[in-house]
């Protein structure tokens, strides 16, 4: 079990590294205080340009892709099952994204640390749902709506991959985390008060 624990450590403060609150800084912009609070991609994008926003979403993808890999590396002879050592470490980075350890267990929503991390585990999944999200943004220019929807599609697209129930198990409690992080957002949504995605003015 302590092997297990430790891809979870490992892939908890991956994940808790906070790319959001470092680039806002650099920007001269402190996303914990300014614009929704929400310490991640769309609220840099909105405080600090496209770029910013870009370049943290990239950054969350590999971190979680990066914790959820490393268990998979052919160099480590693990005693113990390393896609269940992935799974650990995937489960880890997510928590530690949406719950920092480093800016006092604030997080963002979890979406672009779960893309990453699911790339690794089931790249078919998260190239619809990645399809998916484009379509509904491109549509509704909501991130939060373009974000449940790729929420939605995991499991389903991996059942119908027939993945077996770990994965689709995985995908079904992915997809579940997502939509109740964006909770907040549903409720605008539905009032019609959530801000669509527009450029930074700065």
């Amino acid at each position: 079990m302590e092997i297990y624990a430790l891809a979870l450590t490992i892939g908890y403060l991956l994940g808790a590294l906070p790319f959001a609150v470092v680039i806002g800084r650099l920007y001269g912009v402190d996303v914990l205080k300014e614009g929704s609070g929400n310490p991640g991609a769309t609220n840099v994008r909105r405080l600090a340009g496209p770029f910013a926003g870009r370049l943290v979403f990239f950054l969350d993808a590999l971190k979680g892709g990066l914790a959820t890999a490393w268990p998979l590396f052919p160099c480590f002879q693990w005693p113990a099952d390393s896609s269940l050592m992935a799974l650990c470490g995937l489960g880890g980075a997510i928590l530690g994204h949406s719950f920092s350890i480093f800016i006092k267990f604030k997080g963002g929503k979890g979406v672009a640390t779960t893309m990453g991390g699911l790339a690794v585990l089931m790249p078919w999944v998260v190239a619809i749902g990645l399809t998916l999200w484009g379509l509904v943004f491109l549509m509704f220019r909501y991130v939060s709506l373009a974000s449940i929807a790729f929420a939605l599609s995991l499991p389903i697209s991996a059942y119908a991959f027939q993945l077996g129930p770990v994965k689709c198990t995985l995908a079904l409690v992915l997809a579940l985390f997502v939509i109740i992080r964006h909770r907040s957002n549903i409720v605008r949504l539905i009032k019609g008060r959530e801000l669509p995605s527009q450029r930074s003015k700065k």
